[in-house]
């Protein structure tokens, strides 16, 4: 009677070893489960993960190579300002845009001053436009004769022109504002007291 309650208690059949055998053949058969085969195939991922690494590797150094060519040249950077510079010499600030007005109803504003290099509208992050433009002309003749078109009217407002400044970066310009330093103040004086009505 004890052997059949330790027998309820197994409950499994033990495996023949047949299955045993038959497993061992769908295993050699099956290439999936061959574990040389998947050893093999581990391998050559392997080898593409790497070889993919070391070109992301080789791209990332010549990437910060350059970054550091361009960082360390104070030539380049100086070369680049003088050339914003000159940019903005050849440029004028169209300020009063209508927000409808396309770069090319600037241009055309503005043609009769010089051949005109490029219209800028600014917008904000949803695109839509700012209400001030910069117009690049060809040449530096151009910005004397497009400030005399201040004041001009195109889509029924009247523009603000300007010579472009060039913004220096780190560089704040004073604009001659009252130091804050001490203000004379008077003193705090309370209402002057007066008795109700009634009072003697």
């Amino acid at each position: 009677m004890d052997q059949e309650e330790e027998h309820e208690v197994y409950g499994a059949e033990i495996p023949d070893e047949v299955d045993m055998d038959e497993q061992q053949q769908q295993q050699q058969h099956n290439p999936i489960d061959n574990p040389n085969k998947e050893l093999g195939d581990m391998k050559k991922r392997l080898k593409q993960i790497e070889d993919e690494a070391a070109a992301l590797r080789e791209l990332q150094a010549k990437v910060e190579k350059e970054m550091g060519a361009a960082q360390e040249d104070p030539v380049g950077s100086s070369a680049t300002q003088a050339e914003k510079e000159e940019v903005d010499a050849r440029s004028i600030y169209v300020g009063n845009v209508d927000y409808a007005c396309t770069p090319e109803e600037v241009q055309q504003h503005f043609q009769s001053c010089g051949t005109v290099n490029r219209v800028t509208i600014l917008t904000d992050k949803f695109g839509q436009p700012k209400g001030f433009a910069y117009v690049e002309f060809v040449e530096v003749d151009a910005v004397q004769n497009a400030i005399l078109l201040n004041e001009s009217e195109l889509h029924g407002r009247q523009l603000k022109v300007s010579a472009k400044r060039t913004n220096v970066p780190g560089m704040k310009q004073y604009y001659g504002r009252r130091p804050m330093g001490f203000r004379g103040r008077r003193p705090f004086m309370p209402p002057p007291f007066y008795p109700p009505a009634g009072f003697g």
